[in-house]
């Protein structure tokens, strides 16, 4: 006691981590937490979500500053999403083996160097290696920010705290478009297409300094050595899928795609033999397949494959209709995506009080709120052609808005709600990995027919054969969202997560 009391001791300060813990020990004891945790991973998600979506406005000002041709343009797009589908699930991983935090804020630095890298890139080729490092960088951050949420957060605050995670999601996607149409107008310092990935240095120099203060640490109490075979197989199966997909439309599908196709089903066929040997073992398989037994997880995750199969190719060929179809501007098409952005948001409002008394129902409302809203466009497209006011798209896209906020807005709580903490981060990749392949398959089927129906309709036909080509691929959308409607039934009863 004298030793405390002595004016000549001094209580030692606590370091940043120790901090950290002490915080979230006191959050455990009285069922709350701040919300500095919240702000700091969701801001690396927004990031590396919206370098997904903004690179697209970007493309005809990089392929003229770099004399990129089209092989190289589209490996620029592509190179993020295949490094980031690739690594997911490993990426989860191992942030239950060596700490969410740290492979959380391993993921924010590598991407704000990447970023900075893409921003001065002289040529295509450095442009391409930056963009497959962005998206690998991506890939270590993304599984970490709902398992850090899921650990911090409990009962009404981790509710809130999913909602937050959705409406941010919503957000990159939606408003991708506009917020690079700005920043390219702006034109700061004459810099042009590059302030779309330099913007990222600052805000990612800011969001690593905040997180050793406000994040505590993680990771799952049993802990065994990575599965680097488990890795390796992942890794290529995933690429074997995707690859083509992005590839396959701009090639005319040749001999390649399909060989690559068919290998990397075998490939995943293996890599689940092997996590299924390893967990019978108990040796630490890389995605515990046991997970699949929850309804919650194996159904949700499936509705995340459909949601982005329906949403990355409405957002796409959104963008060709604007763009090429009425001849708007980057900028002008992204105002267009306001009142989506709208309805998305006024939705995700009211998700969490609808899933509480509509339990699995209310993605199913989503799907059909969603799918109703996308017939209301198709209407109005083939009604406008290319020559009526772009003005009377906006109600069918507060609609289709508003349905997407239902559907993510109760999608993370649900997949998640029966998850061990233990598993936390390889749940949330292999969420996210069900995503990125779910848009990649849209695309790509989604692609066929758009460009097919242009095929059909003529070449000769230019902006005026868009509508209907749109009109289309709206259909077949909407009919994925029915998809979504169907399973959301397989879900477990009662109220939603």
């Amino acid at each position: 006691m004298s030793q405390i009391l002595s004016p000549r001791r001094t209580r030692p300060r606590p370091s940043a981590r120790s901090a950290a813990v002490a915080d979230a020990a006191a959050a455990a004891s009285t069922g709350s937490a701040s919300w500095g945790p919240l702000f700091v991973v969701l801001a690396g998600l927004f990031m590396t979500t919206l370098d997904f979506f903004i690179v697209n406005v970007a493309i005809p000002s990089t392929q003229q500053d770099l004399g990129a041709g089209p092989a190289a343009i589209q490996f620029i797009v592509a190179g993020y999403g295949l490094a980031l589908a690739a690594g997911l699930i490993t990426a989860g991983r191992l942030g239950d083996l060596y700490g969410r935090r740290r492979i959380f804020a391993l993921g924010l630095a590598v991407f704000t160097v990447a970023s900075a890298a893409c921003g001065v890139a002289p040529s295509a080729g450095l442009l391409i290696a930056a963009r497959v490092a962005q998206g690998a960088a991506a890939a270590l951050l993304t599984p970490q920010v709902l398992a850090i949420l899921s650990t911090v957060y409990s009962g009404a605050q981790r509710a809130r705290a999913y909602r937050a995670f959705g409406l941010t999601l919503g957000f990159a996607g939606v408003f991708g478009q506009l917020i690079g149409g700005v920043l390219i107008r702006a034109d700061v310092a004459g810099l042009g297409w590059r302030t779309i990935f330099l913007i990222n240095v600052p805000l990612g120099v800011v969001t690593l300094a905040l997180i050793r203060r406000v994040l505590p640490e993680s990771r799952a109490e049993n802990r065994s050595r990575l599965d680097l075979l488990g890795t390796a197989l992942a890794a290529v199966g995933l690429v074997g899928i995707v690859l083509p997909l992005v590839e396959g439309p701009e090639q005319d599908w040749p001999l390649w795609t399909w060989a690559c196709l068919a290998g990397a089903v075998v490939v995943l066929v293996g890599f689940v033999a092997q996590q299924r040997r390893l967990g019978r073992l108990g040796r630490g398989p890389l995605l515990d397949l046991a997970l699949f037994r929850a309804r919650a997880f194996s159904a949700g995750s499936a509705i995340g494959l459909a949601y982005l199969m329906a949403a990355a190719p409405f957002f796409l060929f959104l963008a060709v209709y604007l763009q090429e179809g009425r001849g708007l501007s980057a900028l002008e098409s992204g105002v267009i995506f306001i009142p989506l952005g709208l309805g998305y948001f006024a939705s995700s409002l009211r998700a969490g009080a609808l899933a509480s008394r509509l339990g699995r129902q209310v993605m199913a409302l989503g799907g059909g709120v969603l799918a109703a809203g996308l017939g209301v466009l198709c209407l109005t497209a083939l009604r406008l052609g290319t020559t009526g006011a772009v003005g009377w798209l906006i109600p069918g896209l507060v609609i289709a808005g508003a349905g997407m906020g239902l559907v993510i807005g109760a999608l993370p709580g649900t997949v998640l709600a029966g998850v061990q903490p233990a598993h936390a981060s390889a749940a949330s990749g292999m969420l996210s990995t069900a995503q990125q392949v779910g848009g990649s398959i849209g695309v790509a089927v989604v692609g066929l027919a758009f460009y097919g129906r242009l095929g059909d309709v003529g070449q000769s036909a230019g902006p005026a054969g868009i509508p209907s080509a749109f009109a289309l691929s709206l259909e077949i959308v909407a009919a994925i969202c029915v998809g979504i409607i169907v399973l959301a039934q397989l879900l477990p009863r009662g109220r939603a997560h």
